[in-house]
């Protein structure tokens, strides 16, 4: 999938040290988050350099693939994710069922709403749902979205 960006100084707030602690293994709390998902992944690596994170492994499907990129990126202090993931494949899969396409992204900006965003991607904004479910278990509520977020756009079937 390749870099993608994000914004730096919106997120989730992992990276919390007092003065008296040193400074944490910023991987190792990234790579916590992803986890803390469920997603299925094999030998998952989250590596930061400065405001960038490596994603390396193997995930299970392509969405769970881009929802990890946006787990990871949608982190205070980060503003790059290069995502050297791969799909997993089963061997029943193999053959028989075509790849998922890679989605899109969009970087929510003030005043946005996940049905403004439909609206503006997919002409409807009664499809807003399509997106929420995208970016599960990520976003909890509809309503609960934020500027710099960055979200999966998925095509529509």
């Amino acid at each position: 999938m390749g870099l993608i960006s994000f914004i730096k100084g919106a997120g989730s707030k992992l990276f919390k040290k007092s003065e008296a602690e040193k400074e944490p293994d910023k991987g190792a709390v990234i790579l916590n988050h992803i986890k803390s998902f469920g997603f299925q992944t094999e030998n998952l690596q989250a590596i930061v350099k400065d405001e960038t994170v490596i994603l390396t492994g193997k995930v299970e499907t392509v969405a769970n693939k881009n929802r990890i990129v946006v787990a990871a990126g949608n982190v205070e202090g980060i503003s790059e994710v290069e995502d050297m993931m791969s799909v997993m494949e089963s061997k029943t899969e193999k053959q028989a069922k075509p790849q998922e396409p890679e989605k899109q992204f969009y970087t929510v900006v003030s005043g946005d709403s996940l049905s403004k965003i439909a609206l503006r991607v997919y002409g409807n904004a009664n499809k807003y749902p399509v997106i929420f479910d995208a970016n599960t278990p990520m976003l909890k509520h509809p309503d609960k979205i934020y500027p710099g977020q960055v979200l999966v756009i998925p095509p529509l079937d």
